[in-house]
């Protein structure tokens, strides 16, 4: 009996010992495999990490001029920018929070446009009625076509008609004031609040030049939007108290211009003379803002900032088109079935082209790593492509995985193992 435990023991400690050892074996040898290249009869072709690459503006086309930014300008805050890219061309002050007056009506038609109907009744409330001038003038009860208003608000920029419209899609004036910074926080501006959905002055209601034109180029890609700033009047009558009216656009800018699209003027006693404008030429729409823009009697300094701003833009930058993208590189998988991962661009919009001054440096640059560990998902976002005009990143697009890499398992390595093997023996 005795000899009989002792072999079933020593037969225990020997399997005990053999798994203990293919389990060492096993696990050395999977580390060994995990550098391997896959299972693949083509050779793996890692590419190195793209080194920057570096373009001055005039290589790629733009041309030199003499001509200086805009000095001596009336405004306490502006702001130029090119509205395809949203870089800021020229800017004073352009970052300090102040009044805008009702410059503020963009956001409100926007805001209106995106999410009234234009056909829809909109009746005036006492406290819309109640509104001090600019006004339309409407009775309180007045009914009217969403449509007809966005040419009141916008045209002869109408304090009650603001109310009216806010009460109608926010089913309040603070409703409607959260709608607006809703959008402004979707939009990315961080120096916006909004109270009021016409402007009048309130010390919690402000933006800057900057955010201002970023909101401006937000609204003009709407057509309806643009249909509106661009109307030189618009006659219209009440639905109910068969009144008629007609307004007329006070945009003297949009008629001074050349290719100027207009956009909103603005006056308080706090904001001082406020405007926004955009033109276009040659494919190249620029946005402008002037805030604090003087006071009575000075109400054409808005008028000449806007042009010396828009001049500028204009006369010292170039539309270049970028240059060919240069190859993105594979990287290095480890511990996966593939031995090297592609890359795709992720962008919302294609680029095609720059508006660059003569003085300007382009660079492209990459943040990637130099391998990744599988598993790795299709679409994963594995470093960035990043556009710099100077110092300042213009462009960071994603760069993801154009395919899926599962991890090498004891399945994967048994078959890489066999394949080793077998190719190393036909090789002898």
């Amino acid at each position: 009996m005795y000899s009989i435990l002792q072999k079933i023991i020593c037969s225990l400690l020997l399997s005990v010992s053999i798994l203990l050892s293919g389990l060492a074996l096993w696990n050395a040898l999977h580390t060994q495999l995990a550098g391997q290249p896959p299972f693949t009869s083509e050779r793996s072709n890692i590419s190195a990490k793209p080194q920057n690459i570096q373009y001055t503006a005039v290589q790629l086309g733009a041309a030199e001029t003499n001509v200086t930014p805009p000095s001596a300008l009336h405004a306490k805050a502006s702001c130029l920018i090119d509205a395809d890219s949203g870089r800021v061309l020229f800017g004073k002050a352009e970052e300090e929070p102040l009044p805008m007056a009702s410059t503020t009506k963009i956001m409100t038609c926007i805001l209106a446009l995106e999410q009234g109907n234009l056909a829809d009744e909109v009746t005036f409330s006492s406290h819309a009625a109640s509104m001090p001038d600019v006004q339309l003038n409407a009775q309180s009860g007045e009914t009217f076509v969403l449509k007809d208003l966005l040419y009141s608000l916008m045209l002869e920029s109408h304090n009650d008609t603001a109310v009216a419209i806010a009460e109608h899609i926010g089913g309040s004036v603070e409703g409607f004031a959260a709608l607006m910074n809703q959008k402004a926080e979707e939009l990315g501006l961080v120096n916006t609040h909004f109270v009021t959905p016409n402007g009048l002055d309130d010390e919690e209601h402000y933006t800057t030049a900057k955010e201002l034109c970023h909101i401006a180029a937000y609204a003009i890609q709407n057509e309806a939007f643009c249909d509106i700033i661009r109307t030189p009047s618009h006659a219209f009558h009440s639905l109910n108290k068969n009144r008629s009216f007609q307004v007329r656009n006070r945009d003297a800018f949009l008629t001074s211009y050349e290719g100027a699209i207009g956009i909103k003027t603005g006056f308080t006693g706090n904001a001082g003379y406020c405007f926004c404008g955009a033109a276009t030429r040659n494919g190249t729409t620029l946005i402008s803002s002037v805030l604090a823009c003087g006071w009575p009697p000075h109400k054409t300094y808005k008028w000449a900032d806007t042009k010396k701003l828009m001049d500028y833009g204009f006369q010292a930058f170039t539309r270049v088109n970028l240059p060919d993208k240069p190859a993105l590189p594979t990287i290095q998988v480890r511990n996966g079935t593939l031995a090297e991962l592609h890359l795709n661009r992720t962008v919302k919009k294609e680029l095609s082209s720059l508006y660059l001054a003569a003085q300007d440096t382009l660079a492209i640059s990459y943040d990637l790593p130099q391998s990744v560990s599988a598993p790795v998902r299709a679409g994963d976002i594995i470093g960035y492509e990043q556009y710099y005009l100077g110092e300042s990143l213009i462009y960071n697009i994603p760069l993801t995985a154009a395919q899926e890499v599962t991890s090498a398992d004891h399945r994967y390595l048994a078959k890489l193992l066999c394949h080793l093997f077998f190719c190393s023996s036909t090789a002898a």
